[in-house]
């Protein structure tokens, strides 16, 4: 009963970091998923924090292949491929099998320079078969597992998009999923396709892939020059697009959880303190109840940092071993909700050295009022109190 609040605390603690870091690497790398470490994309909306930043840019002109050809045509040097990219919901079908709103990419043909496009079977769309909008596409692993299942090849098998018969000739490497949602749901097909199936009029994402990845502000700020020399913008005037790299992503899903993370892992550590008096009242108790072994020990020459360092390193041991039993709870804890739902966890070396560490701080500085009250006492009036 006496840890038992250093319990309770710890294994707070410990589940909601691992959770907290789990769902942080798992935001990570479907970032990286989507949007590449090697490269940086173009949109026709930057980032807006606020109403006048969105009213600002509600006039900014789609992105078109004409920007597309500007961006590459502009400085060779330091950008190394340019890819226009359309995504949109579609129904996609094989047979009897169907998967409604699955994520449909349109692409252009440099899509194959760019680390996000890998296959675990049959190959990627060849730039030929891309530039003339051939009926071939490349399908997301779980994709390739609703529709043919374990024991059906799916390669050049031919399935319906949106009613349109397309050959597989590739499936993607499996990428997992992010809070229940699948990242593995989804068509890429040639985008001159796509722009049939689902109209011409949708903005395009530009991807550009920089020749040195050392140098990637060099290249954004080629791209920038290229599309507002493009566009006709005046040397005052703000862009009319925005630019991205995944650490801009990263940054901003930080920026957006970070305050919440730390306002709660402040609320569990608070049950800390409550651990802190509990022990700090037992250690009190354990003083009154030993005062004639105080007293037999100072009369028998034990000096005042000899019984301070006895309170204190049972304090310490209590509240230690509290850490202990609350990070293998914890531990236990975060692994079962990982197991049980979608949200990740992850239980890393440094929050068990954190959660144990601070338990002995927590003791030690509780202990430190009981110790030194104990230290105080006049072995005469303490043999005498029995």
């Amino acid at each position: 009963m006496t840890v038992l609040g250093n319990i309770v605390a710890v294994t707070s603690i410990i589940a909601v970091v691992s959770l907290i870091q789990g769902l942080n690497a798992s935001v990570s790398q479907a970032i990286l998923n989507q949007a590449g470490a090697d490269s940086f994309a173009i949109q026709q909306f930057p980032v807006t924090r606020s109403d006048e930043e969105i009213e600002a840019s509600r006039a900014n002109p789609r992105l078109t292949l004409a920007d597309v050809r500007t961006v590459r045509r502009y400085d060779p040097d330091q950008i190394a491929a340019v890819m226009a990219d359309s995504s949109a919901n579609g129904r996609i079908t094989y047979r009897d099998r169907s998967i409604d709103s699955t994520r449909i990419q349109g692409v252009t043909a440099d899509y194959i320079n760019f680390s996000t496009f890998s296959v675990e079977r049959g190959r990627l769309m060849m730039p030929a078969e891309v530039d003339t909008a051939r009926n071939v596409t490349v399908i997301g692993w779980q994709t390739a597992d609703r529709l043919f299942g374990a024991n059906v090849d799916p390669l050049d098998k031919t399935i319906q998009i949106e009613g349109v018969h397309f050959r597989i000739v590739g499936v993607s490497e499996k990428k997992g999923s992010l809070l229940g949602q699948s990242q593995d749901e989804f068509a890429i097909i040639p985008l001159g396709q796509h722009q049939q199936l689902f109209g011409s009029r949708r903005s395009l994402q530009i991807s550009v892939k920089p020749r040195d990845l050392a140098n990637i502000s060099a290249a954004m700020d080629a791209a920038t020059v290229a599309l507002r020399s493009q566009r006709g913008l005046k040397p005052k005037q703000p862009d009319n697009f925005g630019m991205f790299t995944s650490d801009t992503f990263l940054n901003i899903y930080h920026q957006a959880t970070s305050g919440v993370f730390a306002v709660l892992i402040g609320v569990v550590a608070l049950s800390l303190v409550v651990g802190g008096v509990v022990i700090m009242n037992i250690m009190l108790m354990v003083v009154t109840e030993r005062t004639r072994e105080i007293g037999l020990r100072k009369a028998l020459g034990a000096r005042r940092n000899d019984i301070m360092a006895q309170m204190l390193t049972e304090s310490v041991v209590l509240s230690m071993f509290g850490g202990v039993v609350g990070t293998l709870f914890g531990s236990a804890i975060a692994l079962a909700i990982s197991s049980f739902t979608p949200i990740p966890s992850a239980v890393e070396p440094w929050s068990i050295a954190l959660g144990i560490g601070t338990t002995a701080l927590v003791g030690l500085f509780f202990g430190l009022y009981p110790a030194s009250k104990a230290a105080s006492l006049d072995p005469i009036e303490a043999l005498r109190k029995e």
